[in-house]
Order: structure tokens, then sequence, then C-alpha cells
């Protein structure tokens, strides 16, 4: 079983600890803490949207109907990324900054802007538009606990999930709550709201406890909720040796259950998700569990110049992502499960002519998806211009204000997703010289040497400074600025990558291109 803090703590002032998901009141740890709470809403459900349960290697509804969930991921929302909003490094650190920039008015103006207007009721509509039926929640544990408070629950951070929860089902669209950051950190890297280069979740029983807890408030609040398609414990795992990761698991579907036993459980694998043998070690899978995998083909994300075609030495085409597709899948077939690819999807690098080869690659995987049964969720839905199918506009307030720092952050590769290191090779060049020297079977866990001084450096070494650089820009802001620039991530401001919709839409709906929404995105290709 899990654990689960005293129930009824008094509501206390927020500290200066807090995650700025909102600073509302606070109740107790616990399904049955205090009164101030996100509501059940047992028979006011959305009646469009159906339970949903694995049936064998499908996903099924009440009626025994196949379900198979296609979507996007609604990365930066709850779970700010770098490379989404365009700041460097990580969630915590930009948020200490920024408050010691702005002061606490602006800072507050700025992020409860951001908050409803990053995703509304217009992205709901738009996304229903495209014929899909799922989006996959990231969340970060920051938004409902402080890690000064652990388990006193922060009301607004459970009322800002539940707005975006309904309007998603109010438009027919499940929803998949998906933890991506945990106390500790569950990896090594930015996603997980990680300002180091060490998964300390794995070691710590404390950050564990704290996630069971949290788990367990989330599934008491949703387990009337058929609109919640499922639970997505853990966002891409990595655990050097799988031991705790496999022990974490079977402790928090036991808790899990005890509260909701009806929702799907989905679970990432190892290493970022594309390991599934910790999970051989078990008799039998988890009953009522889709394990996801994260299915990023190569070539979109690492620098290719073509499809079909050679990268990092290696030649691409739809057989050999199929193969990948199928290797990293081979444990759910093999057990006779759903197969439900968790994220997938190329980079569209700003700068440069439109490549639409890389529409090819998403075409191929999204067929190969098809002719497997395989769900998906797409990454991601909205960003400042790298991958998301709708991105705030180059000359919006928010991007005019940050974008002395972003054309720094280019020169030096400084985010991992779709940075290059071009720019600072006269940096790494001996780095890399001196290890194969001096070290030269050194191949650390997860990626290896080359990605391991590519952390140390670029993402976190440089990150660092120009985080506070980033910060630096909105020194001075007003909260009526502040609000302005945030209003920049509303649909309305937005510009639609429309080419990538064009592909979704012809596979999803059978369609060719059409419009967006009315009152929604520009165009561009």
């Amino acid at each position: 079983m899990g654990v689960r803090a005293p129930a009824g703590r008094v509501p206390a002032p927020p500290t200066g600890q807090e995650a700025e998901g909102g600073t509302g009141p606070r109740s107790g740890g616990g399904p049955h803490g205090a009164a101030l709470r996100t509501p059940h809403r047992k028979g006011n459900a959305v009646p469009a949207l159906e339970w949903i349960h694995v049936d064998g290697d499908r996903l099924a509804d009440e009626h025994g109907r196949t379900v198979v969930l296609t979507g996007v991921g609604l990365g930066g929302w709850m779970n700010m990324e770098n490379f989404v909003t365009g700041y460097p490094g990580s969630e915590g650190e930009i948020r200490r900054l920024l408050r010691e920039a702005t002061g606490r008015e602006a800072y507050h103006a700025f992020f409860d802007a951001f908050l409803t207007g990053f995703f509304d009721e217009a992205d709901a509509r738009y996304l229903a538009s495209l014929g899909m039926n799922c989006v996959r929640v990231p969340v970060n544990y920051r938004h409902f606990e402080d890690d000064g408070r652990p388990m006193e629950w922060k009301e607004a951070g459970f009322a800002a999930l539940d707005r975006v929860v309904t309007l998603l089902a109010e438009h027919g669209l499940y929803s998949v709550i998906d933890l991506h950051a945990l106390p500790g950190a569950q990896n090594q890297h930015w996603h997980s709201d990680n300002p180091t280069h060490r998964a300390a979740f794995w070691i710590h029983r404390h950050f564990q406890d704290r996630a069971v807890a949290l788990w367990e408030e989330l599934a008491d609040r949703y387990r009337d909720r058929p609109e919640v398609a499922g639970y997505n414990l853990v966002n891409e795992p990595s655990d050097p040796t799988g031991e705790a990761l496999l022990a974490f698991y079977e402790r928090l579907e036991k808790a899990v259950r005890a509260v909701d036993g009806r929702h799907v459980l989905f679970l990432d694998g190892n290493r970022y998700s594309t390991d599934f043998s910790v999970f051989t070690r078990r008799a039998e899978p988890f009953p009522n569990c889709v394990y996801t995998a994260h299915d990023y083909a190569l070539p979109g994300i690492a620098g290719a110049t073509a499809y079909p075609g050679v990268t990092r030495g290696e030649y691409f085409d739809r057989s050999v992502v199929e193969g990948t597709f199928l290797r990293r899948t081979r444990f759910m077939r093999e057990t006779g499960t759903p197969v439900w690819i968790g994220e997938f999807g190329p980079v569209y690098p700003t700068g440069r002519p439109v490549e639409e080869w890389r529409y090819a690659l998403l075409r191929d995987q999204l067929e190969i998806y098809r002719e497997h049964g395989a769900g998906w969720s797409l990454w991601t839905y909205k960003d400042i211009g790298l991958q998301g199918l709708v991105h705030a506009a180059p000359d919006s307030p928010y991007l005019r204000r940050v974008r002395p720092a972003l054309e720094q952050k280019d020169r030096l590769g400084v985010d991992s997703w779709g940075g290059s290191d071009a720019g600072v090779r006269d940096v790494l060049d001996p780095i890399d010289a001196l290890f194969e020297r001096e070290f030269p079977g050194y191949e650390p866990y997860p990626w290896g040497r080359r990605q391991h001084i590519a952390l140390l450096v670029r993402h976190i070494l440089l990150a660092e400074p120009l985080a506070e650089r980033f910060a630096a820009l909105f020194a001075g802001i007003t909260p009526e600025e502040a609000v302005e620039a945030a209003h920049s991530f509303r649909f309305e401001h937005t510009v639609e990558r429309t080419g990538l919709t064009a592909v979704l839409r012809e596979h999803l709906l059978g369609a060719g291109p059409s419009g967006p929404a009315a009152g929604g995105a520009r165009n561009t290709g």
C-alpha cells in the first residue's frame, strides 16, 4: 500500500518554495483530507465518453467496441519544457529566476494567464476537428505540492488540471493524465524538471512516497470520471538497474488500485520508455494496463537531411522505421497486450525551408501504427515553432521579448531537443579527445559518453548563466505586459503548421487540408 499524508492539515499561506501552478488553498494529504477539493463528478460525466478497459490486445468501451486512442501530448503546459516555451535549462530553475526578476505580482500575472491561455476551449475544439479522440496531459508534481511542504495538496493545481480534462470531454476527447515530472526526477534530463544529470527519485524512498501519495490523491479525485482514459504513472523512467523501477511500479499499482480499480494504467518502459525487459521478471502483465512505448524515429530528431536516407551512418526507410517500432513493442505483442505509442514525431527546425521528407516520415509512422493496431499520442501540440501543430507567432509579444536569449541559445546549442552543437565544437572536441585518450571505455547510462558530455556542458553548464539572461529580459515587466506576453500562446494568436495538420487530417479523417477552426490560428507550412 502507498503512504498517505496525515489528513486534515490546516491550509496555510504559500511559502517561497511553492511552484506557481497557483497558490490557492491547500488540503490535507490522502483521499479523505480537508474539504477544499476539486469535487468528484459522479453522475455528471459527459455521457458521450464511455469507460474503457483492456480487453486482450486492445482497448474496448463498455459495449465491447474497440477504442484506438489517437491524439497529441499537451507538452509545455502543466509541465513546461525549454524547447516548448524557449527558456534554457529546467522549469524549476527558470521559475525561480523569473520570480526574482519580475516580482511577485507580474510573475503571477504571467503564469495565471499562461495556464488558462495555453489551452482553452478553442484548443479543444480544434483538436476534435482534426479527428483526434485523446490528449495526453503531462503534469509536474510541483503544481500539487511543494518540496518544502510535501503532501500538502494545492487545490489550484488540481483545479487547473480538471478545467482541461472537462474541456476535452466536452469536445469528445479522452484525457490520459501523465505524471511527467516526479519529485527528485525520474530520469536524467530537463523534461523531468531535473537541473542535474542524476535521477535521484530511484534512490530516495521519500521521493517515491510522495509520488505514491500524489497518485492516490489523483486517483481518488478521478475514480468516477470515465472521460479520463487512464493514468500514465511515470513518464520516461530511467533507472540504471531497473530493479527500483519494477519494485516501484508494483507498489504504485497496488496503491492506485486500492483507491481506483477501474481506470486503465499506462506504464512506460525503462530507459525513456524504450526498454521493457524489466517487466519480463513478472510472471504475468499487470492487469488492465497498457505498456506504452516512445518511438521517435532517428531521422526526425537527429539532424538528418533526407528520408529515406542516411542518418548518423545508418540508412533509414520505411522498413527500418517499422523494424524499430516492432523491436520497441515486442513485449506488448509477446504478452498480448495493447500497443500505444505515448510519444513520437519529427521536429521541424526553424530558420530553414519546409522539409517535406519530415512529413513523409510522419506518414510512414502513422501508417505503420494503423497496420499494427497501435494507438498513438503525437508530441507535441503547441510550442514556439520546433514541433507543435500550432505555435506562437514570431512577432508575438512573448517571442519579441525573449528573442535575444533564443538567438544565444541557438548559437550555443543549449537545448537537447532541436539544438545543434555546431557552434561549440571548439569546446566539445578537446573534451571528447580527452575522454577518448583517458577514459576510452567510459559509456555512462543512459545514452553513452558523447551524450553525457553534451548534457553536462551544453544543457547544464551553458544553460545556467543563459537562464539568468533569459529571466533578465523580463525585468521591469508590468503585470499588464506579463499577461500580454502570456497571451501569445492563446489559440487565436498562434500559427498553424498546415503541412503537419494536413497529414493528420488525411490520416484521421481521410480528408485533405482545411482551414483552422473559426477565429483560430494563422497558416504556415
